[in-house]
């Protein structure tokens, strides 16, 4: 049992420290200090002393030593490191906090897992490109890269590369500088049968030229990732060290048939400040969205689309809000109460459709307040006129917008400058 020999031991070096015992030479013994301390010769009238390792204390070495990273400052059960100060330079931090995979931040404080458009439709087509494509049936399907979008429904619903490309791979062009921090998967099925990519590589670059591959944690070499086992089932792989970049591509380095892909990338904003406030996950409740006006179909409120409709992704017959009329002048807006001042970093669009006919905003202006009354619309920096935001091509998919200057506030409208048949919108803001 340690306790005893603590209680002896500190007895002796207590009695070793008035001298009673100095001519003995029993206390430099290796078993008087403990947790690896070193047993040393004192002078005058201490006889001996413990020398304690790192991390240890007190007479004995029998205390654990309170540094940085006790109690560890680093959240979601991020380990902690003591930083030597001779390796410090310019960082005076004394301790680095060493992320788990999808949270970034000096303290890890941050989720960057959010969806960065594949699947929702905020990653345009125009940004996805391939080595190559499988062209089926004469030419009539083509299993383009802009098909490989999780989730992807239809008969031709995936990319596919060609059977005579040997290094086959699949590109996103994310358009800024962005923290990716993993990958999720998916096959399909092509001509009745399962395709899907077994294993694959991902490379990434700042200016579409010069690519890096991941490396795996030896240190050896490519880092293989394991993907699907079907054609249905999703595979999320996280990185362990997130990648800030603008192109991502993937390398499929085994598939089941043919090289068959969908998938979406997963990340956020440099500035780690761009989760979703709370619109598609009703976490803002429906009392804090409100509008200008609200469209009746047939005059009837039980067909009313109302403001607390407008959230992105929402489903049903009635699934959006439209406005009363087509003001012009951006007199109609959308108003979301964050119900406390938040940092706001984005924006993404969504339109919707009525009775078969396709109605979204196609460009408005944001607005923003912390009191609900004295309003501020948004504007780049040094522009005398308020910034017209690009909205949506079409009534489903998504359409972000990052503000170059963030702003704190507690209310934010959205404006509607034009729109294609109604002023119909579907919303969610990105902040923190």
């Amino acid at each position: 049992m340690q306790e005893p020999r603590v209680l002896a031991a500190l007895c002796g070096a207590l009695l070793c420290a008035s001298g009673l015992l100095a001519a003995s030479g029993d206390f430099c013994d290796s078993s008087i200090c403990l947790n690896g301390g070193t047993c040393l010769l004192g002078q005058d009238s201490v006889s001996s002393y413990c020398l304690c390792p790192e991390g240890f204390t007190g007479l004995l070495c029998n205390e654990t030593e309170k540094g940085p990273c006790s109690p560890n400052p680093c959240y979601h059960n991020a380990g902690c490191q003591v930083v030597d100060s001779s390796h410090r330079g310019d960082v005076f931090t004394p301790y680095v906090c060493d992320c788990p995979p999808g949270f970034v931040g000096i303290h890890c404080e941050s989720k960057c897992m959010t969806s960065l458009g594949m699947e929702g439709g905020a990653i345009a087509d125009s940004q996805i490109s391939a080595s190559s494509l499988h062209m089926a049936f004469l030419g009539l399907q083509r299993w383009a890269p802009e098909l490989a979008r999780l989730h992807r429904s239809g008969i031709v619903n995936a990319w596919t590369a060609s059977n005579y490309d040997r290094k086959p791979w699949i590109q996103v062009n994310l358009l800024r500088k962005m923290r990716v921090t993993g990958v999720v998967t998916q096959g399909a099925s092509r001509a009745g049968s399962a395709e899907y990519v077994k294993t694959f590589k991902v490379a990434y670059s700042l200016d579409g030229r010069k690519f890096h591959f991941i490396q795996d944690e030896e240190g050896s070499g490519d880092k293989v990732f394991v993907g699907n086992i079907n054609n249905r089932g999703l595979k999320v792989n996280l990185f362990s060290t997130p990648l800030e970049t603008q192109y991502v591509r993937l390398y499929p380095v085994a598939c089941h048939r043919g090289c068959t892909l969908r998938f979406e990338l997963l990340g956020c904003e440099l500035n780690g400040c761009s989760e979703p406030l709370g619109l598609k996950d009703h976490k803002i409740p429906d009392r804090q969205i409100t509008a200008s006006s609200s469209y009746k179909m047939w005059g009837l409120r039980a067909f009313s689309w109302f403001p607390f409709f407008g959230r992105l992704d929402n489903q049903g017959k009635i699934n959006a809000w439209t406005a009363q009329s087509n003001s012009p002048n951006a007199s109609e807006w959308l108003q979301v109460d964050l119900g406390s001042q938040k940092q706001v970093t984005g924006i993404i669009t969504q339109g919707a459709r009525d009775l078969g006919h396709i109605q979204y905003v196609a460009s408005y202006k944001v607005a923003h307040s912390n009191n609900g009354v004295s309003w501020t619309e948004y504007k780049e920096p040094g522009a005398v006129d308020s910034k017209i935001f690009l909205g949506n091509l079409d009534n489903n998919s998504h359409k972000k917008n990052m503000f170059e200057t963030p702003f704190s506030a507690r209310y934010v409208r959205v404006l509607p400058v034009s729109w294609h048949n109604r002023i119909t919108l579907r919303l969610e803001l990105l902040g923190c």
